[in-house]
């Protein structure tokens, strides 16, 4: 190795020793037991969480329970309580086999996700400890929103113990026509809302986007040593298909594929770094979406993609672009498939009702990108009052 690579070997390695060092200094708030831990003793509790609700190696469960705090139910969100259902896949209820308590699912059922009457009356609280990435549609949010809006119509704490957002370092996309609102776009915020979950269970109280206007009484715990601008790497794959911190800064980017025929590589090893499509042309980059865990039916099921191999794009250039519609666009005038390349999910996460018709005129993403900016300019304002990290 010449000392040029030798040198630079070392700056790597530098770059690496300070975000683990910058990793290790932020607390979520699972971890400062001592600030919830007291107001839970001698209340029956309902846990939100998942596989990500870990502090180290030990789950916020677990560790509610040698604390003493007595956890009558479990809610799992999208992909289940331990995270192993496909996006969108039906989660049923059931129990938590290693602690044998019960879980009342909240995804995929045919009502508005309000639990029973008969298992909100069996808690005094609810505890949400879930990791989130920050985007609209990204479905844990509005599970959160779904058990507020249940703690208000029935009178019981609701409690937040926070985690820093990944894409907490800024704002972008369109706030949702809320002639959109469904279970991928619950409130009226731009797409990347730089808010972590803690901050936008306060703006929900605060604003008044609980049902009828109702308030909940509601705790949030925060995490210490972190901004904004911290790049918190996730030491958990949040969903099955979001296993890279490079697939989570593209999310914002790339989710759109989903309203389209082209595959975003669900079923290989590069979900959400790649797109393609059987009929795109002169594309050197080729993969084979195959039925795997988390991805039992993919998009070009056994079909060979041509397409575009976005780990070429560094983490920096991922968060520096925001939201960027080149790869759409590209796709869409690559199949020539007019308006047959989008389905109506395409509106329920852009939301907007008329980006679509804008990519179909020719609108370049550069020109789609500055008819939301007023929209960002606008919520950066409106959600100043709720923040509780520096930006």
């Amino acid at each position: 190795m010449n000392r040029i690579a030798k040198t630079l070997l070392s700056l790597a390695l530098l770059a690496v020793a300070v975000v683990s060092s910058a990793q290790e200094q932020v607390v979520v708030g699972a971890a400062r037991l001592d600030q919830y831990v007291p107001q839970l003793k001698g209340k029956k509790v309902a846990l939100f969480s998942n596989h990500t609700g870990m502090v180290g190696d030990r789950h916020t469960l677990d560790l509610l329970l040698d604390a003493g705090v007595e956890v009558v139910t479990l809610f799992s969100p999208e992909h289940g309580f331990r995270g192993t259902a496909d996006a969108g896949e039906h989660v049923a209820s059931g129990v938590d086999e290693p602690t044998g308590i019960p879980i009342a699912s909240l995804y995929g059922s045919k009502n508005d996700r309000m639990p029973s009457k008969e298992i909100m009356d069996s808690f005094d609280v609810i505890v949400s400890d879930i990791q989130d990435v920050g985007l609209r549609y990204y479905t844990y949010y509005c599970t959160m929103v779904d058990l507020m809006n249940a703690a208000a119509k029935y009178g019981k704490d609701f409690v937040v113990l926070d985690r820093p957002n990944p894409n907490g370092m800024y704002i972008d996309g369109p706030i949702l026509d809320m002639n959109y609102q469904s279970g991928v776009g619950r409130l009226p915020i731009p797409v990347v809302h730089g808010m972590t979950l803690g901050e936008i269970a306060q703006m929900v109280n605060g604003e008044g986007w609980l049902r009828d206007g109702a308030k909940v009484n509601l705790t949030v715990v925060p995490c210490e040593n972190y901004t904004h601008q911290t790049r918190y790497r996730l030491p958990i794959a949040p969903s099955p298909n979001l296993r890279t911190m490079l697939s989570i800064y593209l999310y914002p980017s790339v989710c759109y594929f989903e309203a389209t025929p082209v595959s975003l590589g669900r079923g290989t090893d590069m979900p959400f770094e790649v797109y393609g499509h059987p009929d795109m042309k002169n594309r050197s980059f080729e993969f084979t979406p195959r039925s795997v865990p988390g991805a039992k039916n993919p998009p070009q099921l056994d079909q060979l993609c041509h397409g575009v191999d976005l780990r070429t794009v560094t983490e920096e250039e991922a968060i520096a672009q925001g939201i960027n519609l080149e790869y759409l666009i590209d796709a869409y005038r690559d199949l020539g498939m007019g308006d047959k390349f989008f389905r109506s999910f395409f509106e329920l996460l852009i939301g907007r009702g008329d980006i679509r018709q804008m990519i179909e005129d020719g609108k370049s993403a550069a020109e789609i990108k500055a008819t939301w900016a007023g929209d960002v300019e606008k919520f950066r304002q409106q959600r100043k009052p709720y923040l509780l990290y520096a930006e």
